[in-house]
């Protein structure tokens, strides 16, 4: 069976960004297991499961995959967890990875094996796209550098963040996604002109933000060789 595991913040993931993958990919029969830094469960993102923010329907269906999701209400640490066995990892984005997973050892072990390896797939998604900026190739290498990606471009990180780069929440945001992976020698390509954006280069699929996330989930299946559920 095709399997896949989502590495998931405790600090607040983008709800879309999580829910949509990890239930495209169940309904297409792929096996998920859920990891966090620590193993607690995941903490969402306010704002994504806010009706004024992202409309009634996704934040009712977030909300419910939340709370009620097995795996994701009991995750393994992600320090006991490896990309080997897993067809796929999925790094799901929110603001909350800039204090968590993309500083995370494990998590960027985790990735460099899934993208650097024989074998395997990464998905990584919006602002965890931080995770590629910190992220070596055993050779000392980024591991992005020279791959084309796209992900939370700063035009949109301005609309959010004041003139001290604080959050809505008071938290001020360490870097900025876009800055980081480019300095790192990623060929970023937001696609703002764009409704969805998608990238695939190798092994590693990334995607812009949640508009993006069904589109992402998709194309994952596609690199996996695995059919997607009908009417998907």
């Amino acid at each position: 069976m095709t399997s896949a595991l989502f590495v998931v913040s405790e600090e607040g993931y983008w709800g879309e960004e999580c829910v949509e993958p990890l239930t495209t990919l169940e309904s297409a029969g792929v096996d998920v297991t859920v990891a966090t830094p620590s193993g607690d469960p995941p903490e969402v993102d306010e704002r994504s499961v806010d009706p004024d923010e992202v409309g009634a329907e996704t934040a009712e269906r977030v909300r419910e995959v939340h709370e009620n999701h097995a795996e994701l209400n009991d995750p393994d640490p992600v320090a006991r967890v490896s990309a080997d066995g897993y067809d796929a990892v999925v790094f799901p984005g929110g603001h909350g990875t800039e204090w968590d997973i993309n500083q995370d050892r494990h998590a960027r072990a985790l990735l460099r094996d899934a993208v650097a390896g024989e074998e395997g797939t990464a998905l990584v998604v919006c602002h965890a796209l931080g995770l590629l900026a910190f992220t070596r190739t055993d050779d000392g290498a980024f591991l992005v550098d020279g791959r084309d990606v796209t992900g939370f471009p700063n035009d949109w990180e301005a609309g959010i963040v004041d003139d001290d780069d604080r959050m809505p929440d008071g938290r001020k945001l360490p870097y900025w996604v876009e800055d980081e992976v480019r300095a790192a020698g990623g060929e970023w390509d937001a696609e703002l002109d764009t409704e969805t954006s998608v990238t695939v280069d190798g092994d590693l699929v990334t995607g812009r933000g949640p508009e993006s996330s069904a589109a992402a989930a998709q194309v994952l299946l596609d690199e996996l060789g695995v059919a997607a559920e009908a009417g998907d």
